[in-house]
This record gives structure tokens, sequence and C-alpha cells, in this order.
């Protein structure tokens, strides 16, 4: 790390007309005495979730053995290249709450980071506060965004709740309080105003007007740009030209999109939101989040590749079928070969999330390395409609906390404690969490 004589605020913010650009770790920002001392500046750890609807097939998603020794399942080998950083977690329950029967897909998405099940109500709302809204009233005291939720799919035209349940259960993983779901974003450009822009109004045509009037967030903040570019050294200079370009290609994304969809198209089955294609939006959507995590606005991101009920179609890996009927596959082969293959796709998508991760350099490592990104689904056997042994993947160093390259298995354990488990990675201690029994062995996490 080299640490040029003039240190600048960590939370220096580049202002142009109508933007607000934060900057990621610069060396300048760690005062010159730590670097003579040898003692660099404390990573901060970040927490991601990364939701798939509809279960899994459970034998290409689980190891057979445990511990490092274990081999890496049709499902998950699109993400083999990240195993010292990937521990596979297996034997988890999201176990309904008793009394509250049915809705077992509501209960899916609802229980995954509450560890509550919602009552059958199409008005009533009552679910436990989820982990990382807890996690985000603490970290949020540093950022500018206490949490993102991000999603694919539009809340309004994704179709179908779960029969006798508020469509809240299904619409969102994230609860700030057991009456308040938080609605996800899944347009582009309103997550990027969010980070970036300062419009003053969610209005469609007030926004689109300051978009016309300002080309880019950078051309508006290009002489701030310039001014801080003096104060830095070659490595900075560096680095800061690699996040303004991320961030210019996240802008030439979005309106190319916009374009397209201002277009006369035939009509072709695609999930509701911009751009039109699948897999460019959830990628589209990643480099959004990474930005976020790069530049510090935020500390706690949510995503969900898609909602429980979730019809969209897969024809770009040969699955032409509604991903939610094909989920009840009945044990027909065929069809549970097409499951698995939305599956995998789903992980090969993740990797992308990862690998941007691992390459984002973030103070004397990655950001992959100084967070931790959970991965899975609400239930387990998709045709069952199974809570127990739910997929679960955590990604990432945990900031030196969590070590990986190992499969862990535990039998007849809550989910919530791994979330209190989780939580104090992040010194934010739970004495309790929804059916909580206690906490994961620290040992197992650390490797230590």
């Amino acid at each position: 790390m080299m640490i040029s004589k003039t240190a600048i605020p960590r939370r220096t913010l580049l202002r142009g007309l109508g933007a607000t650009l934060a900057l990621p770790l610069l060396d300048a920002m760690v005062p010159a005495m730590s670097a003579l001392a040898n003692t660099a500046a404390k990573p901060f750890n970040r927490f991601g979730v990364v939701y798939v609807p509809n279960g899994m097939i459970m034998a290409n998603w689980t190891p057979a053995a445990e511990g490092a020794a274990f081999d890496f399942t049709p499902t998950l080998s699109p993400i083999a290249g990240f195993r010292d950083q990937l521990l596979v977690v297996s034997g988890l329950n999201c176990v309904p709450t008793p009394g509250r029967p049915g809705g077992a897909h509501a209960k899916a998405s609802t229980r995954f980071l509450t560890d509550v099940s919602p009552p059958t109500s199409e008005t009533l709302l009552d679910a436990g506060t989820s982990m990382d809204q807890i996690l985000a009233r603490e970290l949020g005291k540093h950022t500018q965004l206490a949490s993102l939720e991000l999603a694919i799919e539009s809340s309004d035209t994704a179709g179908a709740c779960d029969q006798g349940f508020a469509c809240a259960y299904t619409n969102t993983i994230c609860w700030r309080s057991a009456n308040t779901p938080l609605p996800t974003q899944n347009n582009p450009r309103a997550v990027f105003e969010r980070l970036f822009g300062d419009s003053g109004s969610t209005d469609p045509t007030t926004q689109l007007a300051r978009i016309k009037h300002e080309r880019s967030v950078l051309d508006s903040v290009t002489e701030e740009v310039a001014r801080l570019r003096r104060t830095l050294g070659p490595g900075d200079g560096a680095k800061l030209s690699e996040y303004l370009e991320a961030i210019r290609d996240v802008e030439r994304r979005i309106q190319m999109a916009e374009e397209q969809n201002g277009r006369e198209l035939p009509l072709v089955d695609h999930p509701a939101g911009v751009p039109a294609s699948y897999e460019d939006h959830v990628k589209l959507m990643f480099d959004l989040e990474v930005l976020a995590y790069q530049c510090d606005l935020t500390r706690v991101i949510t995503m969900m590749l898609g909602r429980e009920f979730s019809g969209v179609t897969y024809p770009q890996i040969g699955v032409p079928d509604a991903h939610h009927p094909i989920s009840h596959h009945q044990n027909e082969a065929e069809k549970v070969a097409r499951v698995a293959k939305i599956n995998a796709y789903h992980v090969q998508l993740f990797s992308y999330l990862l690998e941007k991760l691992r390459t984002t350099p973030d103070g004397d490592g990655s950001l992959l390395d100084h967070m931790i990104v959970m991965y899975g689904a609400g239930m387990a056997d998709s045709n069952a409609h199974s809570p127990y042994n739910i997929p679960i993947v955590l990604a990432g160093g945990g900031a030196g906390q969590l070590k990986g390259g190992r499969h862990l298995r535990f039998k007849d354990t809550p989910l919530a404690n791994l979330h209190l488990t989780l939580l104090d990675r992040f010194d934010v201690r739970q004495e309790r969490l929804g059916d909580s029994t206690g906490r994961l062995d620290d040992h197992l996490l650390s490797g230590v």
C-alpha cells in the first residue's frame, strides 16, 4: 500500500448538479502515520443475500462428503473456482411456526431471514424483523443508505401470491418490523438514481427530465474529479479510473436498455423489468450492488433472483417451462432435469457476482475478502415444499472471520441459529431470533 503525504477523509464525496458521487477506499484515505506504524486500516465487514425461489433439486445440490474433502455437485459446479471462500451448509431447517398452517411459498420467503412464519390472512401482516434489517440498524450508522433491497421481478406484475396470504409475504424477504415489509426495487435506473442521483423527486417525469438534462452523473462531477486526481498518487489514480469506468459502463448499459425498451418488439417470454434479457438484468443489478459496496454507500444488500411462485421461463438454457409449475415435477425425470438446469443457471449467475467481488480491490484485499454473502432458498425439495435441510452457501472471507473450502453438515438445526451466529460476526448481539435454540459452533465457521 502506497500512502501519499496528504490524507483525505474516508467519506469524501464529489458533488455535481443533481449528483453525489462517493469514492472507493483509496490509499490516501489511510492516515500516513498508520502506514508508518505498519497498521493498515482494519477492513470492515459487509453482508449480502441472494435468494432463489421455488426450492431446489437437492440431489444435485448437496455434496456427499463433509469437511474439506467434498466434491462440487452439478448445481454447485459453477462456483467451484471460489472453493477457498465457500462454505456449503447442510442440515438447517426452516420449519413453520406452530399454529400457522399452509402457505408453503409465503413461509419460504418470509422465514428465510425472519425465522417467523406468516399467519393465514390476506390483510394481516405479522412476521419477525429480518436479520438483514437487524444488521442494517447498526451498520447503517456508518453509511448513506442503511440497506438495499433488490429484485429481478416486479412485485406489481409477477403473478399469483400464496392462496390465503398477503402478497407481501412472497414479494420480499426483508422486514423492518413484524408489520413492515420492505419493497424491492427491480429497475436499474431507480437503483442508480438512489445511489448516485439526487433529483429531489421520485416522479418518473421529473427523473427523465433530469436524465436528459445531465448526460451522466460523471459528467456532472468532472471538475471535482479533475481536482481530486491532482492530489492522488499513481496507485490511487489507477484505482479511481477503474471505479469511474465501472460507473460509466453501468450508466451506458442502463441507457441502452431504456432505449431498447422504447422500441416496438415482438412478443417474447421474459420477466418484467429493464433490460429485457433476464441474464443482462441480473448482471446489471449485481454490478450496481458491487458499486454500492465499493463506495461504502451501504453494507447490507439483498437480492431476489425471483419471487416465490415465479413464472419466469428460461428458454436461453433450454427450459421454456414456467419455473413454479415445473418445480412440482412429481419426480418425473425430464422435469427434474429441467428444474436442475434452472438451479444451476442461478448459481452460474451468482458466480458472476462473486467474480466481480473478488476482482474489486478493497484495502489490502478484495470486496469478497471483506464480506459474507448468503445464497440459498427458503425450501429444499420443491415438489414436497420441504422446509428441512434447506440449501445454503456462505461465500466470502468475512473480514477474516470465515474459513471456506468446507461442507458443514448439521442435524435438525434451526436456520435461525445460523442467523444469530452471522450477526455475531458483525458484533451485533441478539439473544434470540425466531425459533433459534442457540448458536452454531463458532469454531466451525472460522475454522479455528
